[in-house]
């Protein structure tokens, strides 16, 4: 029985996944490929002498020649076994799936156990792609330079924007990348900033009440918008969640960042689906009743019905999940605990 519920420094030993605890699902390498196995963490707490060693080496030269002519970098390849070996036209750069924000720290500790130039130079052009891919108002597209598609949307989706700004403030606070200059500081300052203004300008106002946020945000306006065919403009529970994880991050908040936070938190809290699980079946998932269930939470919600929504490739809402075809259902994250993250950071919060 399928039902959509109810709403009730240069301090070597820093750890890679201090951009954030979200690196920690950045992949450096393909679906289905051999490395699949290692992600951003597997370098974690790696000594000083780890970076300069042979081994390390060996890696960040590979990776080096996956960065495109843009400074930024691509997105699922296999970067540790071998060099890229296509065409340099075809390296394009992203912030899709840990791309580019992923890489950078990496690469830092590459120059600050060898001081090796070549890392340096490196990491300033992801630097500068990065700066250059903003725009004016503080948002961050998925993928620059622009393509005239929906990655030209501001993107919380997969924490791509919450991601970049998560790195731009580690580069701030951290002297250990004093290397990139005083200038170049400067401006990722300036950038953190409006990055941080546009998180807040974009929360959504339902009825004259802040909720959370889009996945996607117009570049322009701000307002919510859709991505793929199945990704309609939406409050998401799945992006909100990291954003609000951001918010809550930041030291001494401000009173807009305290109401943002306050706001979302609360959404979270009414938004809850009770009385379903998602259950797993050996070629399916579906929903079934299940009055002993914890709360779980859509990642789609209908702006001003706050009702969950799902949809097929062909596009078209429903308010089922198991009205949407089976590849659909099956391949895309349509329900999680995403709430209960939010609620026990957000009790912290409120206590510190």
């Amino acid at each position: 029985m399928d039902s959509t519920g109810t709403t009730g420094g240069r301090t070597i030993s820093k750890r890679i996944t201090f951009v954030g605890s979200l690196l920690v699902t950045a992949f450096l390498f393909a679906p289905l490929s051999e490395a699949q196995r290692y992600r951003w963490r597997d370098y974690d707490d790696k000594a000083v002498e780890w970076f300069a060693s042979d081994e390390a080496n060996r890696i960040a030269s590979n990776i080096l020649t996956y960065q495109g002519p843009h400074g930024g970098f691509t997105k699922n390849d296999e970067m540790v076994s071998k060099p890229y070996d296509g065409a340099p036209a075809d390296l394009y750069s992203t912030f899709d799936n840990g791309a580019t924000y992923g890489q950078l720290p990496f690469i830092a500790h590459m120059y600050w156990a060898t001081e090796d130039r070549t890392y340096a130079d490196a990491c300033i052009r992801v630097i500068d792609y990065i700066l250059s891919a903003q725009y004016p108002n503080g948002g961050f597209p998925q993928r620059y330079p622009l393509r005239s598609r929906y990655s030209d949307h501001i993107t919380f989706n997969d924490d791509a924007m919450i991601g970049v700004v998560r790195l731009l403030q580690t580069v701030i606070e951290d002297e250990a990348y004093a290397f990139i200059g005083q200038d170049r500081l400067r401006g990722v300052h300036e950038a953190w900033e409006r990055g941080l203004s546009c998180i807040l300008n974009a929360q959504v106002v339902v009825d004259g009440r802040k909720t959370v946020w889009c996945a996607q945000h117009d570049a322009g306006t701000l307002e919510p918008r859709g991505a793929r065919s199945y990704e309609h403009p939406s409050l998401s529970g799945a992006e909100s969640a990291g954003i609000l994880t951001f918010l809550m991050d930041q030291e001494d908040p401000s009173e807009e960042i305290a109401d943002a936070v306050n706001a979302g938190a609360a959404w979270f809290e009414g938004s809850g689906l009770v009385g379903i699980r998602l259950e797993r079946t050996d070629d399916d998932r579906i929903v079934v009743k299940d009055p002993d269930a914890s709360p779980v939470w859509a990642r789609f919600y209908e702006i001003g019905s706050n009702r969950p929504i799902f949809s097929g490739r062909d596009g078209v809402i429903k308010y089922s999940l198991a009205e949407i075809e089976h590849e659909r259902r099956n391949g895309y994250s349509w329900y999680g605990g995403w709430g209960r993250r939010v609620a026990d950071r957000y009790a912290a919060w409120l206590d510190r």
